[in-house]
Protein backbone atom coordinates (compact mmCIF):
# COMPACT_ATOMS: atom_id res chain seq x y z
CA UNK A 1 0.00 0.00 0.00
CA UNK A 2 1.30 3.35 -1.06
CA UNK A 3 1.43 6.54 1.08
CA UNK A 4 -1.49 8.92 -0.41
CA UNK A 5 0.45 11.84 0.44
CA UNK A 6 3.24 10.64 -1.61
CA UNK A 7 1.84 9.46 -4.69
CA UNK A 8 3.01 11.48 -7.65
CA UNK A 9 1.31 11.11 -11.28
CA UNK A 10 3.60 10.66 -14.35
CA UNK A 11 3.32 13.63 -16.66
CA UNK A 12 1.13 13.38 -19.86
CA UNK A 13 4.83 13.38 -22.23
CA UNK A 14 5.94 9.77 -19.90
CA UNK A 15 2.51 7.97 -20.51
CA UNK A 16 2.00 8.37 -23.76
CA UNK A 17 5.65 7.35 -24.23
CA UNK A 18 5.02 4.11 -22.45
CA UNK A 19 1.32 3.73 -24.30
CA UNK A 20 3.53 4.09 -27.80
CA UNK A 21 6.19 1.19 -26.36
CA UNK A 22 2.99 -0.96 -25.31
CA UNK A 23 1.37 -0.13 -28.77
CA UNK A 24 4.44 -1.69 -30.78
CA UNK A 25 4.01 -4.71 -28.57
CA UNK A 26 0.41 -5.44 -28.82
CA UNK A 27 0.59 -5.16 -32.82
CA UNK A 28 3.45 -7.55 -32.70
CA UNK A 29 1.26 -9.88 -30.45
CA UNK A 30 -1.81 -9.36 -32.59
CA UNK A 31 0.14 -10.43 -35.72
CA UNK A 32 1.41 -13.44 -33.73
CA UNK A 33 -1.78 -14.71 -32.89
CA UNK A 34 -3.18 -13.56 -36.85
CA UNK A 35 -0.68 -16.17 -37.91
CA UNK A 36 -2.17 -18.95 -35.34
CA UNK A 37 -5.90 -18.33 -36.40
CA UNK A 38 -5.53 -17.92 -39.68
CA UNK A 39 -4.59 -21.67 -40.21
CA UNK A 40 -7.64 -22.89 -37.38
CA UNK A 41 -9.37 -20.74 -39.35
CA UNK A 42 -8.57 -22.15 -42.54
CA UNK A 43 -9.11 -26.14 -41.53
CA UNK A 44 -12.04 -25.39 -39.47
CA UNK A 45 -14.02 -23.84 -42.54
CA UNK A 46 -12.43 -26.67 -45.25
CA UNK A 47 -10.19 -24.59 -47.67
CA UNK A 48 -7.16 -26.06 -47.98
CA UNK A 49 -6.29 -24.74 -51.46
CA UNK A 50 -2.71 -23.25 -50.86
CA UNK A 51 -3.60 -20.51 -53.67
CA UNK A 52 -6.47 -19.21 -52.50
CA UNK A 53 -6.05 -16.11 -49.93
CA UNK A 54 -7.95 -17.13 -46.38
CA UNK A 55 -10.10 -14.25 -45.72
CA UNK A 56 -11.31 -13.96 -41.87
CA UNK A 57 -15.10 -12.72 -41.09
CA UNK A 58 -15.17 -9.36 -40.09
CA UNK A 59 -16.36 -10.85 -36.25
CA UNK A 60 -13.25 -12.93 -36.29
CA UNK A 61 -10.65 -10.28 -36.54
CA UNK A 62 -12.35 -7.83 -34.56
CA UNK A 63 -12.90 -9.98 -31.57
CA UNK A 64 -9.07 -10.88 -32.09
CA UNK A 65 -8.18 -6.90 -32.51
CA UNK A 66 -10.36 -6.46 -29.06
CA UNK A 67 -9.66 -9.40 -26.84
CA UNK A 68 -5.72 -9.62 -27.13
CA UNK A 69 -4.92 -6.23 -25.99
CA UNK A 70 -7.36 -6.56 -23.09
CA UNK A 71 -5.60 -10.17 -21.91
CA UNK A 72 -1.81 -8.63 -22.59
CA UNK A 73 -3.16 -5.34 -20.40
CA UNK A 74 -5.13 -7.54 -17.83
CA UNK A 75 -2.46 -9.73 -17.33
CA UNK A 76 0.37 -7.80 -16.98
CA UNK A 77 -1.93 -4.74 -14.45
CA UNK A 78 -3.07 -8.65 -12.11
CA UNK A 79 0.93 -9.68 -12.44
CA UNK A 80 2.36 -6.89 -10.70
CA UNK A 81 0.69 -3.49 -11.76
CA UNK A 82 2.70 -2.75 -14.78
CA UNK A 83 3.20 -3.83 -18.44
CA UNK A 84 6.73 -4.24 -20.01
CA UNK A 85 6.57 -0.37 -21.10
CA UNK A 86 5.89 0.69 -17.56
CA UNK A 87 8.41 -1.37 -16.57
CA UNK A 88 10.53 1.13 -18.80
CA UNK A 89 8.94 4.10 -17.88
CA UNK A 90 8.19 3.42 -13.76
CA UNK A 91 4.56 3.61 -14.12
CA UNK A 92 2.50 1.51 -12.14
CA UNK A 93 -0.65 1.05 -11.47
CA UNK A 94 -2.70 0.56 -8.30
CA UNK A 95 -6.33 1.40 -6.87
CA UNK A 96 -6.67 4.71 -5.25
CA UNK A 97 -6.16 2.87 -2.01
CA UNK A 98 -2.73 1.97 -3.15
CA UNK A 99 -3.88 -2.27 -3.59
CA UNK A 100 -3.31 -4.30 -6.82
CA UNK A 101 -6.58 -3.72 -8.59
CA UNK A 102 -8.45 -6.52 -9.62
CA UNK A 103 -9.78 -8.54 -12.73
CA UNK A 104 -12.95 -6.49 -12.73
CA UNK A 105 -11.10 -3.17 -12.40
CA UNK A 106 -8.69 -4.13 -15.03
CA UNK A 107 -11.46 -5.06 -17.51
CA UNK A 108 -13.48 -1.18 -16.72
CA UNK A 109 -9.87 0.55 -17.39
CA UNK A 110 -9.37 -1.34 -20.92
CA UNK A 111 -12.51 -0.74 -22.01
CA UNK A 112 -12.74 3.27 -20.24
CA UNK A 113 -10.16 3.38 -22.54
CA UNK A 114 -10.68 3.00 -25.54
CA UNK A 115 -14.23 4.95 -24.34
CA UNK A 116 -11.71 7.77 -23.89
CA UNK A 117 -9.44 7.75 -27.20
CA UNK A 118 -13.13 7.53 -28.96
CA UNK A 119 -13.88 11.08 -26.98
CA UNK A 120 -11.56 12.40 -29.44
CA UNK A 121 -8.71 11.93 -26.96
CA UNK A 122 -10.62 14.53 -24.45
CA UNK A 123 -10.33 11.19 -21.50
CA UNK A 124 -6.52 10.99 -21.97
CA UNK A 125 -5.73 14.96 -21.93
CA UNK A 126 -8.36 15.32 -18.90
CA UNK A 127 -4.84 14.10 -16.71
CA UNK A 128 -3.83 17.54 -17.58
CA UNK A 129 -6.82 19.60 -15.69
CA UNK A 130 -7.51 16.94 -13.16
CA UNK A 131 -5.82 18.14 -9.54
CA UNK A 132 -5.33 14.17 -9.19
CA UNK A 133 -3.90 13.71 -13.09
CA UNK A 134 -6.38 10.91 -13.54
CA UNK A 135 -8.04 10.00 -16.84
CA UNK A 136 -11.55 9.13 -17.09
CA UNK A 137 -10.66 5.54 -17.23
CA UNK A 138 -8.91 5.93 -14.13
CA UNK A 139 -12.36 7.13 -12.05
CA UNK A 140 -14.27 4.12 -14.38
CA UNK A 141 -12.37 1.92 -12.54
CA UNK A 142 -11.43 2.96 -9.58
CA UNK A 143 -7.35 3.41 -10.81
CA UNK A 144 -4.42 5.55 -11.19
CA UNK A 145 -1.17 5.56 -12.38
CA UNK A 146 1.64 6.43 -9.90
CA UNK A 147 5.11 7.34 -10.68
CA UNK A 148 7.73 5.07 -9.17
CA UNK A 149 10.61 6.22 -7.49
CA UNK A 150 14.08 5.83 -9.82
CA UNK A 151 16.05 2.80 -8.69
CA UNK A 152 19.25 3.47 -6.65
CA UNK A 153 22.03 2.46 -8.62
CA UNK A 154 24.71 -0.12 -6.41
CA UNK A 155 28.24 0.98 -6.27
CA UNK A 156 29.99 -0.94 -8.09
CA UNK A 157 32.63 -3.50 -6.39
Amino acid sequence: MTDSTTKQSPFLLRRLAAMLYDTFLVAALIIAVMFVVLPVYSLLTGSHDIDSVVQLDREIVWLVFLLVPMLFFCLFWLKNGQTLSMQAWRIKLQTFSGDSPNFRQCAIRYFGAILSAAALGLGYLWCLVDRNGRYWHDYLSGTELVLLPKREKKPRS
